[in-house]
């Protein structure tokens, strides 16, 4: 028997993988390019990078297809505005951002399905909150669904101080990743980056190895991401995870046992779902 706020059949998770899948295809598509030696310039495949709102839109629209219970609608509703507050008051400064580990203990607490609906809802309010709606914006949502889902997935039988030892963990991995793939999102559009103290531009070559672009991409989020904002991001998730992660957690599984979903495997093999009251 498997709990969550948000049920997950197999059918969605096959949606769900495909549709992950194709996203890191559209971060990573500088790299899986191959282009004539002679070639200098590559432009980027617009119509594939279009594609990738509609596939948020596919996997929201199949994993709802069962249908929310209004209670589940209630409370994502209220964490995603209060994670939409949170990301106004605290993005920028030093990598100061409190948004991950209300999604990191939400998607723990309602499981993989919420999580990913959290991180694509709460992004997207945060973004018209602060008029931050803009071709990045796609890949923010993606990669914090990505971030809530992971939680989610965890081991559930950690608890206890293993379990804030655990999530604390994951936050400063999320916290890393979520810097590195939105570098990468915007990376091969930087034309003549120069690093002072490195020699030589950082930029994307297009008809480079992928190899010689791989060295140039981690070289240019080692020098201006990791050791400023992406470690700031993952100093406040694990200081928030430590000293906020205990209480949240309490109140977050109060509010669960009123929203689980509850899958019960039928003879036939098909799921059932009961919304436990």
């Amino acid at each position: 028997m498997t709990t969550s706020a948000v049920p997950i059949t197999p059918r969605t998770a096959a949606v769900l993988g495909a549709a992950s899948v194709a996203g890191l295809m559209m971060l990573c598509w500088p790299l899986l390019l191959r282009v004539d030696a002679e070639q200098t310039r590559v432009d980027p495949p617009f119509m594939f990078l279009a594609l990738l709102p509609v596939v948020i839109f596919v996997v929201l629209a199949e994993m709802s297809e069962g249908g929310m219970d209004s209670r589940v609608l209630a409370i994502l509703g209220v964490l995603s505005a209060v994670n939409a507050i949170l990301r106004v008051f605290s993005a920028g400064t030093a990598g100061v951002e409190f948004v991950f580990f209300l999604l990191i203990l939400a998607g723990r607490v309602f499981g993989p399905g919420f999580g990913f609906v959290l991180g694509c809802t709460s992004l997207f309010a945060s973004a018209l909150m602060t008029a931050g709606v803009g071709p990045w914006l796609p890949y923010q949502m993606l990669v914090a669904a990505w971030i809530g889902m992971g939680a989610g997935l965890l081991p559930r039988r950690v608890t206890g101080k293993r379990e804030i030892a655990m999530l604390v963990v994951y936050g400063v991995f999320a916290a890393y990743a979520f810097g590195l793939l939105m570098n990468l999102s915007s990376w091969p559009f930087l034309l003549g980056i120069v690093v002072p103290g490195h020699e030589g531009a950082l930029s994307y070559v297009a008809g480079a190895p992928v190899l010689d672009n791989l060295q140039r991409f981690v070289v240019y989020t080692l020098i201006t991401s990791t050791g400023s904002f992406d470690t700031g991001r993952a100093i406040t998730n694990a200081v928030a995870l430590v000293v906020l992660g205990p209480a949240v957690l309490t109140t977050l599984r109060r509010a669960s046992r009123r929203v689980t979903v509850v899958a019960h495997p039928t003879s036939t093999g098909a799921a059932t779902d009961a919304v436990s009251s």
